[in-house]
């Protein structure tokens, strides 16, 4: 289901992808707290469309203003465990990692993503873009549904 807000004119483009991370401080007394603090925090977005003839706002958070778009939940890709990997199953990712230099980093350690929660595969996509996993673990890089709101 797809919810309008604002957000960022930089970031106003259809495709383009954001994790909600909730009130900034500078949102404080901005007449338009209604219609951009209404996403759920912690969740991926994407920008599947922008209001055509929207009015670019003045805001404090964002340096070009903001503007109006459709925005919806979006899957993740990420590493889980190989066992039991497959479409439709329900994963909790393995998780952190401190080698950020691993190709694999970004799938290991996804923005907008919990540890401790468990999500739906919606593909597997597998061998993960790593050669060797230096925490040994034996990974399959998976799309993740979006979630349910």
């Amino acid at each position: 289901m797809s919810n309008v807000t604002l957000i960022g004119d930089r970031l106003a483009t259809p495709g383009a992808e954001f994790v909600y991370e909730g009130e900034s401080p500078a949102c404080e007394g901005c007449p338009y707290r209604q219609q951009c603090l209404n996403l759920t925090e912690g969740v991926r977005y994407e920008v599947t469309s922008v209001r055509e003839n929207g009015q670019l706002l003045d805001c404090a958070v964002h340096d070009t203003g903001v503007r109006a778009v459709e925005v919806e939940p979006t899957s993740m890709t990420v590493n889980v465990a190989s066992k039991g990997a497959y479409a439709g199953s329900k994963v909790q990712l393995p998780g952190g990692c401190p080698h950020t230099e691993c190709p694999s980093h970004e799938y290991c350690v996804p923005d907008g993503a919990e540890f401790d929660t468990e999500y739906r595969i919606d593909d597997v996509h597998g061998d993960p873009p790593h050669e060797f996993c230096s925490l040994d673990r034996d990974l399959t890089l998976v799309e993740l549904a979006p979630p349910e709101e």
